[in-house]
Parts: structure tokens; C-alpha cells; sequence
């Protein structure tokens, strides 16, 4: 997205030197990430928005569709492949190849909406998922964690009153992008939370808010929107939480997925800019996730 950008590279880079450094990669499968297919993309998004986006990819440096959100040449691909990845991660579930997914993947999404790109988002790679386990697969409800520090709006946006789909989400605000508070659907939990809440506070909303809603619903497959910017290295925002936090929350929701999904999880990236902080966040979360 240009020199300087939060949204770098170096955020996957963090992540794998991490596995490797831990050791972890020699346990895990890795696959290559799909370009999404456009039956795919058009249960969320309007034939229309998905071409005008291809009409806007540049053939050479940077084109900004807003001031935080731009497109180089491969930007395209790139997001194909976000959205494609959870496709994938489903189908590798589903099939039980695989017991849960983690889909390391740049561009994140859940700020996407229906027909406008925004926050470093153009498509909602979490809402692509969800929906392709529904259409594809015969689902008839998936749950989607969201503990990311800004609100997923674009999830929200795309998924309000999908009576098969529950939103719990936790966020900063007052923060960008600055809603999720005014009359949500009741489909959507979302937990506001303080600039310089810790993570005492989130645990106590997991298992106070988040867990019955969940077990109410009864997902049978759950998709994480895993955003690691609400550790209190990272200074795109103003949260507290620590490895141990997202641990903890990864924990509960498997213990979730244990009752009524088969186990089945995919989680998506999506936040998490301190490098470090962000390495170490995934890779906690990779672990608990993998039993291991």
C-alpha cells in the first residue's frame, strides 16, 4: 500500500519467522491460497463493486480508493487470494483433511463493505468464508468471532439480519471506523470497550457475553477474525490485551466448537501492526489452535 504503510509485507514475515523460530512449522500443513472465484465473491459483494475494484488496480505504482486504502498492481491477486484462502480453510475443514485453519493473509477484510473498500479491506474475506460454508456445504448456522480492536463494520455491513450467521465482536470506541453501537441486529453481540481496557475485562466478556450467546446459537462451524491489534504493544490503538488473552480466547472458543461444530474453526488475520507483538499474538493463537 506504499512505503510506510501499516499493511506491509513484513506482517507475514513476522508470523513465519516466528513459527520457525518456534519451531511450530515442522507440525503444521501449509497450503497456497486460491484466487477467490467470482461465484465465491458474489454471495457477499454486487458483480458491480467486484468490477469496478478489478477496473481500479493500476498497471504500475499506487492508486489510492481512500487515504488509508490503496492498490498497487498485484493488490488484485492479492485479495483474490485472502478471500480465496478462507474458501480453502473451509473446504480442508469441512472435508476433515484438517481439524482447524489459520489463514495467514494480507489483505485483511472485515472492513470491507457490500460496494466500498476501506481500512486497508477490499473484501470481506470472513463473510466470504462464512457464506461459502452455508451455499457450499449445507450449513444452517456459523458463528464469527471477531476480537480484532476496531469494529468489523464490513462484516456487520454484509451479514446483519443473516439469521444463520452470529456476530460476536468486541472494539475500541469510541475508534475507528467509528460505529457498531447504534441499534445492531440481533444477530450482532457487539461489546464496546474502553481506550485502556486489559485483559481481565475481555475475559470477563468472553465468558459473561460472548460464550452464552454462542452456545445458544449453536454454530456448526466457527470463523475467527483474528486481529491482534488490541495488544498493548501496539499503538494503532489504545487495549491492553497480552499473548496469554488470545490464548485464553482461543481456548473458549474451541471448547465451543468441541460442543456443537465437530471442532471445526478456520480464523482469518486481520489486524496487528507492532511486528513483534503480532508474531507472537499469531503464534500463540496457531498453537492453542492446533492442540499443541
Amino acid at each position: 500500500m506504499g512505503a510506510h504503510h501499516p499493511e506491509c509485507a513484513e506482517r507475514l514475515d513476522a508470523i513465519q519467522d516466528r513459527l520457525i523460530a518456534s519451531g511450530l512449522d515442522a507440525y503444521l500443513q501449509f497450503h497456497d491460497a486460491p484466487l477467490a472465484e467470482r461465484v465465491q465473491l458474489e454471495r457477499v459483494h454486487p458483480r458491480s463493486y467486484i468490477d469496478q475494484l478489478e477496473s481500479q488496480r493500476p498497471t504500475q505504482g499506487i492508486v489510492h480508493l481512500d487515504p488509508d486504502t490503496a492498490m498497487c498492481p498485484g493488490t488484485w491477486n492479492a485479495a483474490l487470494r485472502s478471500a480465496g484462502a478462507g474458501c480453502l480453510a473451509t473446504d480442508l475443514v469441512m472435508r476433515g483433511d484438517v481439524a482447524s485453519a489459520f489463514c495467514a493473509v494480507r489483505p485483511p477484510g472485515h472492513h470491507a463493505t457490500r460496494d466500498r473498500a476501506m481500512g486497508f479491506c477490499f473484501f470481506s474475506n470472513v463473510a466470504v468464508a462464512a457464506r461459502h460454508a452455508l451455499a457450499a456445504w449445507g450449513l444452517q448456522r456459523v458463528a464469527i468471532v471477531d476480537f480484532d480492536v476496531h469494529h468489523g463494520n464490513g462484516t456487520e455491513d454484509v451479514l446483519a439480519n443473516d439469521e444463520r450467521v452470529l456476530m460476536v465482536s468486541i472494539f475500541q470506541h469510541p475508534f475507528y471506523p467509528y460505529c457498531g453501537t447504534e441499534n445492531p441486529a440481533a444477530n450482532m453481540c457487539n461489546v464496546p470497550v474502553k481506550a485502556g481496557t486489559r485483559g481481565e475485562e475481555f475475559r470477563r466478556i468472553v465468558s459473561e457475553i460472548w460464550l452464552p450467546r454462542l452456545r445458544d446459537f449453536q454454530p456448526q462451524m466457527i470463523f475467527i477474525s483474528a486481529g491482534f491489534d488490541a495488544h498493548y504493544e501496539d499503538d494503532m490503538a489504545s487495549l491492553g490485551l497480552l499473548e496469554s488473552d488470545y490464548a485464553f480466547v482461543t481456548e473458549q472458543i474451541m471448547q465451543v466448537a468441541d460442543e456443537f461444530a465437530q471442532g471445526r474453526i478456520v480464523s482469518m488475520l486481520e489486524g496487528g501492526y507492532a511486528l513483534s507483538a503480532l508474531g507472537r499474538s499469531a503464534v500463540t493463537h496457531i498453537k492453542t489452535l492446533a492442540g499443541l
